[in-house]
Parts: structure tokens; sequence; C-alpha cells
């Protein structure tokens, strides 16, 4: 049953929103009702899901295939020592129990892939892609292009950080800034690079403000426009982009209209 007014305690707790004149009472019933799928709960599913637990948003799915490791939680802020070879998806699931009770969560032990990604996103509002690899990153931004469903690209990779929030029909997607994937093993993985592990909190904070902007209808979304930073200058860019007639998934004339699976690669950004 979704809310219709405030509890008492629900007034305590988000009383930082509620004097919040572009939130309110609405905004956090927004957020009550809301659902949001957080794919990867990894370096940046860690700060996002975290803060979308402690905002209240009502229901949060969250999906990973993978179990805890020690070289985690360097960033995996989510994670803790107590947690290794434990699924991810549970870990995270408790520690977002124990800061706010009232939400649900929604696990996915998985892999997405092809065939179950449309299933998965068709249920929410808007998805966060916290993933570490261009074959997913793809897929979740067509599966939710095809689908309609709004959400916010985020890539991670030594001391830089990028994303972009993609409301689909309306603005650029993420094939409009970069068409296709890079080839295999042509950009190195964070278990190659490094990472910086702060540089995923910056960037998962942005996402989080991106997804409770969007439920709540507050202030101007990343669309359009790619944010790029750099955490050794702290020096932070936002890229112009436009939505292409062109472009293979959401063009005028796409030429991708079903769901396919790549060569699974690791990566953070282009």
């Amino acid at each position: 049953m979704k809310p219709t007014s405030l509890t008492d305690e629900q007034m305590d707790r988000y009383s930082r929103h509620l004097i919040l004149k572009e939130v309110g009472p609405e905004g956090q019933i927004k957020l009550l009702r809301a659902r949001v799928l957080v794919v990867g709960t990894g370096g940046l599913g860690s700060p996002v899901s975290l803060y979308l637990a402690a905002a209240g948003v009502g229901t949060l799915g969250l999906v990973d295939a993978d179990v805890v490791d020690i070289s985690n939680l360097q960033r995996q802020i989510v994670h803790t020592t107590a947690d290794l070879d434990r699924p991810k998806v549970e870990s995270a699931a408790a520690k977002l129990k124990a800061i706010n009770p009232e939400i649900k969560i929604e696990p996915w032990l998985l892999y997405l892939d092809a065939s179950n990604i449309a299933e998965i996103v068709r249920q929410y509002d808007f998805v966060i892609d916290g993933t570490d690899n261009f074959a997913t990153k793809f897929l979740i931004n067509d599966a939710c292009v095809m689908a309609g469903v709004p959400f916010s690209h985020g890539g991670i990779l030594r001391f830089d950080g990028q994303t972009m929030t993609v409301l689909p029909g309306k603005s650029a997607c993420y094939r409009c800034c970069f068409p296709e994937p890079p080839p295999a093993k042509a950009v190195p993985s964070c278990s190659q690079a490094g990472v910086l592990g702060a540089v995923a909190g910056m960037l998962g904070t942005i996402q989080a403000a991106e997804a409770l902007k969007f439920i709540t209808g507050v202030g101007a979304l990343l669309t359009d426009s790619l944010l790029t930073f750099d955490a050794k200058s702290m020096n932070f860019r936002r890229v112009k982009l436009r939505k292409r007639p062109d472009c293979p998934v959401c063009g005028e004339h796409p030429t991708i209209t079903e769901l396919t699976d790549s060569e699974r690669g690791a990566c953070d950004l282009l």
C-alpha cells in the first residue's frame, strides 16, 4: 500500500528533508513510494544505496552476483570485513535495513543479461548503473531506453569519474555519446589501473542525488551532458550532448531493436 501521509516517526526521521521547501512532505511521500534499482553493490552502488536508504526511498532493488572480497573494502563502504565471502546483495541489504528498517529491499543475486534485464528494469521507476564493465553498461542503456525507464550512468577509474542521466525519449542516451563498446581489453580495469577509493564516493553520491532529484522533481538533472571530474586537480567539466537522430537505439530509425549480450570485459570509464 502506497503511503499517503507521514507518521510521527517519519516526520522526525526525514525532518531535514521536510524543512526544504523544494521537498517538504509531498516530496518525502514521493520518495517513500518510489522504486529504484541499483545495479552493482560495489564502489558506486555502496554510497548510492546508503544515501537512498537513508533518504527513505521505499523500495530498493539490488543486483549483484558477486561475493565480498577483501580487495573490495577499500572503496565498497556498504560492506565490512565480517562480510567476506558473503553475497554482496545480502551484505548490502543488511546494512540498508539497519539504517532504515521501514524500506523494502529486493535482492537480485544474478548477472544481468539480455534474457532477464527487461523484466527486471520495468519494475522500477529509476535505475542506477553502478557496474564495472562495458557490456552491462550498454545493456542497461538499451534496456532502459526500450522500456522508457530513466537511469543514471556512472563510471570511475584511477582518479577520474563520469556520469550522465538519461530520460528515454527526451534526452541523449549513452549510445548517443558512445555508439558502441570499445574492443575487449582496450581499457584497463580497476584491478589493473587502480582507483582512489574516495572517487567512488564522490561519483556515487552524485548519482544518488540525481535519483532523489528525479523522484521529487527538484532541480535540473544531468541530462544532455556528461559530467566528468579529475579528483587530483578537483576539476569538474560538463560536456554538452545532444540526442542523435542516427543513434542506433534511440534515434529516428534504430538499428538495435532487440537486447543482445556482448563480450563482458572489465572497465569503468570510456
